[in-house]
């Protein structure tokens, strides 16, 4: 009787699960079809159609061909804030540099996933680069006291190119003073700096307001890749 229930219980877990994905796909995609066509075989099997959204996704492989973009790194850099914009820029074909305070450094994240670095922000010239990415994690807070890294940061803010930034990553905006007047979002918890710098606040998965392009946390990573792809393609 316990086994024929366990059976019976399948094809409902298989249908719950799959109700669970279609609602997940429209949180993280909201652009796509609000309905999503499920369904099911004798046994309970589901069948979810591939995702709209990433077969636009592999449409854009490419897309970024011979774009460079600089990505900061630092010890304490939260891992999957530096990790996904970096492998979804690259999977469009752009080229990342990973640039730190040293060059060829290792760093380590918060989670403990190592990054080595490319480059010493202090070597870098803005003019070759579409723009930055900068991770959040308590790196910014080392970062924001780098000259070098601030002005890097103000010379994308003036030249209107990419300055993109999730969760701390602000911090770095706000020290490089490159907020009054922008429309953006962080973690909440830099709310009150954000607001004291002249921005306009917002809660919000992805802020896009010119050239700046700010998420809030990891959970908002697919919205911050997706709005970094195609800045950089429409420019």
């Amino acid at each position: 009787m316990a086994g024929a229930a366990a059976r019976g219980n399948g094809p409902r877990r298989a249908r719950l699960h799959s109700l669970a994905l279609a609602a997940r796909t429209r949180a993280a995609h909201p652009s796509q079809p609000r309905s999503v066509s499920i369904s099911f075989d004798p046994d309970g099997c589901c069948s979810v159609p591939f995702p709209v959204s990433l077969g636009r996704r592999r449409s854009a492989v490419g897309s970024l061909d011979g774009r460079r973009v600089v990505c900061l790194a630092g010890d304490d850099y939260e891992d999957l804030e530096l990790w996904y914009p970096k492998l979804r820029l690259e999977e469009a074909g752009a080229a990342v540099v990973i640039a730190g305070q040293v060059a060829g450094h290792t760093y380590a994240g918060k989670h403990g996933y190592p990054c080595r670095s490319d480059a010493a922000v202090a070597e870098l010239r803005g003019d070759g680069f579409a723009g930055m990415v900068i991770p959040g994690g308590w790196m910014p807070d080392k970062l924001r006291r780098d000259a070098h890294v601030l002005e890097l940061t103000r010379h994308f803010a003036r030249a209107g190119k990419l300055v993109a930034s999730i969760c701390h990553g602000p911090w770095i905006m706000i020290s490089a003073g490159v907020c009054r007047g922008v429309r953006m979002t962080s973690t909440p918890g830099i709310r009150d700096d954000l607001v004291n710098a002249g921005a306009e606040w917002v809660d919000a998965p992805v802020v896009v307001d010119r050239h700046f392009v700010t998420s809030r946390r990891p959970a908002d990573l697919p919205a911050f890749g997706a709005a970094i792809v195609a800045f950089l393609a429409a420019g």
